[in-house]
């Protein structure tokens, strides 16, 4: 067991949480967001998606959205990317990194984007060049990294050779997505033995789902293989739309109060946090997963006299 003592975590809620939200969520609503999480202590996020207005309405203001943090503390201001187009709008509104998506499974990509894992990996080339000639970082991420709802169990080999290709074209790290939340602490383990060796120059992220229960078992066996940066959302929003059956991301509060609780250091302020969590429950006006919203902190006592005495 490698003992972690800092672990970076990326909110991805602005992104991959609001991205599926029918109701429309003001820019105005989605910046205060954001810089509120700068202020609790977020250090990576990824804010919005250039992708098509049409394909994704939600995120059509992602250059507004960009405009409107505040940029003062140094936290990372990530946006998905899924073509050249995207990345030039993405690298105008000045961005600190662009993150590429690709799926590990054939089927999965086909689905998500109507191409091949290797047409989308020739893609990122001219991406690839985009964001270099702007100096602006390079983030990959792998979709049904651990299971695809159409083919099972995907190969190692498929991680291993995708992660060597985003090396290859000078990304700076790399997140494995459970997309279907398929993930469990065998095949995480699996996984990320298979990538370091393939491509060890590549700082790497998880990001699990909590579809079946493990998300944070999972967190743990990717802390047992020294891996220190997550990816998580505010109240365990967001879940791919092809993938049948998926549910939310990770909270991001509730990984937070797990990390503290093993001494590790995130930089985080859970009261700021799990705060947010609750307007956000609050802004797209339905009852979200997050436990620590809910419940609070393990130490947060309460007055006796506010609970009823069992009688007989």
């Amino acid at each position: 067991m490698t003992q972690i003592r800092k672990v970076e975590v990326t909110e991805v809620g602005p992104r991959d949480g609001f991205q599926n939200e029918k109701n429309p969520i003001s820019t105005e609503v989605k910046v205060a967001l954001i810089n509120r999480l700068i202020d609790a202590g977020i250090p990576r996020i990824e804010a919005t998606s250039f992708v098509s207005p049409k394909a994704v309405p939600q995120m059509a203001d992602a250059a507004e959205v960009i405009k409107g943090i505040d940029r003062s503390k140094g936290t990372i201001i990530s946006a998905l990317v899924p073509n050249a187009r995207g990345a030039i709008r993405a690298a105008e509104s000045g961005v600190d990194e662009m993150v590429l998506f690709v799926s590990a499974s054939e089927s999965h990509n086909k689905k998500n984007v109507n191409r091949t894992t290797e047409e989308s990996l020739q893609g990122f080339e001219e991406v690839a060049r985009i964001a270099q000639d702007a100096k602006i970082q390079l983030h990959g991420a792998i979709a049904t990294a651990f299971g695809c709802p159409f083919e099972g169990d995907v190969p190692v080999e498929r991680l291993a050779m995708i992660s060597k290709r985003f090396q290859e074209m000078g990304f700076v790290g790399m997140t494995f997505g459970d997309t279907t939340g398929m993930a469990t602490p065998k095949n995480v383990r699996a996984g990320v033995r298979a990538v370091r060796a393939a491509a060890p120059k590549l700082a790497m992220n998880l990001h699990f789902h909590n579809t079946r229960g493990v998300g944070l078992a999972c967190v743990m066996a990717g802390l047992d293989e020294g891996v220190d940066k997550y990816e998580s959302s505010f109240g365990g929003i967001g879940g791919c739309p092809f993938a049948p059956k998926a549910t939310g991301n990770i909270c991001t509060e509730d990984l937070v109060y797990l990390l503290q609780e093993m001494d590790i250091e995130t930089g985080v302020d859970l009261a700021k946090l799990t705060a947010i969590a609750c307007d956000v429950e609050t802004v797209i006006g339905r009852p979200l997963p997050g436990q620590i919203m809910k419940a609070g902190h393990r130490l947060e006592l309460h007055d006796m006299n506010a609970v009823r005495t069992a009688e007989g």
